[in-house]
């Protein structure tokens, strides 16, 4: 008796198919696959305008948002799967096969998902934290996703990491402290400026600025004076500004920057320029000329300073309407 081919197998076991029923079966599957995804969509959309009310329990409700999603989708994909008729037991063995060969060709996704995870529970960095990624990249954290986190910057610009790489590289949270952290601002001083004065003059200018924290036993503003050599005295201002101003470092070292320089010239104490001296010859005598610049005396207002407010405020009212964003239907 000859052997069927293959092909005659597989004809069989089509003429053998109820099709009527197997179209009802993959109906009812469709539809607890879309189903679960609605599910997950309502109940991610409910915890993000949770979170955006309560502040406090903002990263525990991020946590259950992200992992009961993805449960909410896998019960889903194995109701589905049961529907069709299919053996779970024996789909756990054929996918354990596919599972390794799968690992193989996709552990970079695999990894990125994984390293999501961790995050999630990493109670170190934290959606809503302000961080810093190897020296190059600081933005919020806005969302942890199943491949990549995104950040967004001061300047509004939304920058997407890989989950690895906040794992794996070197990450400095500003706020991870609820308290303030400690700024050094550098500037220097034509050597003979008197250092008594100088630290009156630019802890005057410090304090005045509205986001400097008051002295007390824990938080000194200070100068400190760190170099004198090369015909100059190099100081660092070191201040306590308000912990939200740590969100903004750039525009904050900006605004200490322009008060330190306002305030030297206003006072007279010559800032360590460069000097350049011209020697002009004739019948044996020779005279210096010192070339200096002569800067402005007219009051200008500090920018930076207005953009440590400004920046604050944009980043409030984007961070509330962030939930809403997304749930708002795509146009065209």
């Amino acid at each position: 008796m000859d052997k069927p081919s293959p092909f005659d197998a597989v004809g069989n076991w089509l003429s053998a198919r109820d099709w009527t029923d197997a179209g009802l079966h993959l109906a009812a599957a469709l539809a607890i696959l879309v189903g679960a995804f609605l599910l997950s969509k309502l109940m991610r959309v409910a915890l993000d305008r949770l979170r955006g009310r309560l502040t406090v329990s903002a990263p525990a409700i991020y946590m259950v948002e992200q992992i009961g999603g993805y449960l909410i989708l896998l019960v889903g994909a194995l109701i589905a799967v049961s529907t069709l008729g299919v053996d779970l037991a024996s789909l756990a063995i054929f996918g354990g096969a596919v599972g390794v060969g799968l690992g193989l060709g996709l552990q970079g996704i695999v990894k990125e998902f994984v390293s999501g995870l961790v995050l999630i529970f990493d109670p170190a960095i934290q959606v809503g934290d302000y961080i810093e990624v190897d020296d190059s990249v600081r933005g919020e954290i806005v969302e942890i996703g199943p491949r990549a986190t995104r950040l967004r910057t001061n300047d509004d610009l939304n920058v997407v990491i890989p989950n690895s790489s906040l794992i794996q590289n070197r990450v400095t949270n500003w706020t991870y402290n609820t308290t303030s952290r400690r700024m050094h601002v550098p500037f220097s001083v034509a050597e003979e400026s008197d250092i008594a004065r100088v630290r009156d003059v630019v802890l005057a200018a410090a304090t005045a600025l509205p986001f400097t924290l008051a002295n007390d036993d824990v938080h000194k503003n200070q100068v400190w004076l760190t170099d004198f050599s090369g015909g100059k005295l190099d100081f660092d201002l070191v201040v306590w500004p308000a912990p939200e101003s740590s969100r903004h470092p750039r525009a904050m070292h900006a605004a200490y920057t322009w008060a330190i320089y306002r305030s030297l010239v206003e006072a007279g104490i010559r800032a360590a320029d460069p000097r350049m001296d011209i020697r002009l010859t004739e019948s044996e005598t020779s005279k210096a000329v010192t070339a200096r610049p002569h800067p402005s005396s007219r009051p200008t207002e500090n920018d930076a300073a207005s953009a440590v407010y400004d920046d604050a405020d944009r980043s409030r009212r984007l961070r509330e309407s962030e939930p809403r964003k997304r749930d708002r239907p795509a146009a065209g």
